[in-house]
């Protein structure tokens, strides 16, 4: 082989390795940067989360309380006068007015005791009459010196007598007439009639210990509840001010909310249980609180204008303390130390670290973690896990 021949095949063979070469070195950049694109491609999905905004509102400062409901008035009917019961006028549980006949009592032994003290008081009064005229008669007798001194006394004292025998008569005739009066029961105020004790037909005693049967005053009607001490303060200053607005809230959110106000505080505390009484009044028109019954109460102190609102759902409890998650604009959850000031229902007031726009998560929390990236899922879409 020529020297030529020889050269020109070691130049083939040294392009055709750099071809190879170079060949091999793309294919393992490629690869590399595939490699890397699907190690990116198979991080962790973002977590679906609902999330809320944090608000600026006016909000009513509140305290709660578990009250009682009392009748604004209650009154047990009792017989006054002894007889049978002939007559019950109304129905049980019904509603009464004022001066509605409820029981009738047998009249007649207190209408013959009337025409008695009729008669008697008749008799009384003419013995009266004619007494007076003979003391006239015997004082101008005594004025001519006919009659003696003590015989004109006793004849004054007669007349003095018969008098006070016709005022004893006319006192016993008011008396039969109030017993004949007793006799027809009235109701003495609006409310509503429990249960009747005594069916007619019974026999009653006046003033007996049972009563013929108790009505509630509903319309108004009172709300008694208890604090704690501590709040007592507030509550005297700014019942100061004006009148306390106070709020039965109903179990059932869309049935109404009775509004009364408060009027009294009691003079001491409990010092069993640390809790001042309070009592409310309320209107009651349509009869929505009944005596006996337990509300939940919400007494509005005063209004905190610019407070932080957001969901109570969206508050979790740590070792450190409550937070929250928030969804940062890189889409990814920060968690947020808060300090709450109180709690109304669905809604949590912030003291402290939160500002009005951001985002809190209020469904989610469980799978969130800090720089965990977040989808925010469509509402009234699939609840997140």
């Amino acid at each position: 082989m020529t020297p030529n021949r020889r050269r020109m095949l070691i130049a083939g063979g040294l392009v055709l390795a750099l071809a190879v070469g170079g060949g091999a070195a793309a294919y393992l950049i490629s690869t590399d940067s595939r490699a890397k694109e699907a190690g990116k491609s198979k991080g962790p999905p973002a977590v679906p989360v609902t999330v809320a905004a944090v608000t600026k509102e006016t909000v009513a400062v509140r305290l709660a309380a578990i009250g009682n409901v009392e009748a604004y008035s209650t009154v047990a009917l009792k017989a006054r006068v002894d007889g049978q019961i002939t007559e019950v006028n109304f129905k049980e549980g019904a509603p009464v007015k004022k001066g509605e006949v409820l029981f009738r009592i047998d009249p007649r032994p207190f209408e013959a005791a009337l025409r008695q003290a009729e008669a008697n008081a008749l008799r009384d009064s003419a013995a009266r009459d004619q007494a007076r005229s003979q003391d006239r008669r015997y004082q101008e007798l005594l004025e001519k010196n006919f009659v003696s001194k003590e015989a004109y006394a006793q004849i004054r004292t007669n007349a003095e007598t018969a008098s006070a025998v016709a005022k004893a008569s006319q006192a016993g005739l008011e008396q039969a007439r109030l017993n004949l009066e007793y006799c027809t029961i009235r109701s003495p105020l609006d409310g509503f009639v429990g249960k009747v004790l005594l069916q007619a037909g019974n026999l009653v005693k006046a003033n007996d210990v049972n009563p013929l049967v108790v009505i509630n005053q509903v319309r108004p009607i009172y709300v008694n509840f208890a604090v704690p001490e501590q709040t007592l303060p507030e509550v005297r200053k700014y019942m100061a001010q004006g009148p306390l607005e106070v709020e039965v809230v109903p179990a059932d959110p869309a049935q109404p909310h009775p509004k009364g106000r408060l009027i009294f505080v009691d003079n001491a505390v409990d010092p069993t249980t640390g809790t001042i009484r309070l009592r409310a009044q309320f209107d009651n028109v349509d009869a929505t609180l009944w005596p006996g019954q337990f509300v939940n109460v919400s007494v509005q102190l005063y209004e905190e204008p610019e407070a932080i609102v957001i969901p109570s759902a969206a508050v979790q409890t740590g070792q450190d303390g409550q937070y929250v998650y928030l969804v940062s604009a890189e889409m990814t959850a920060e968690l947020r130390r808060i300090s709450v000031r109180r709690v109304e229902g669905e809604r949590t007031i912030v003291a402290q670290g939160l500002q009005g726009g951001e985002r809190v998560v209020t469904r989610g929390q469980l799978r969130l973690g800090p720089k965990v990236r977040v989808q925010i899922a469509a509402p009234g879409g699939a609840p997140p896990s």
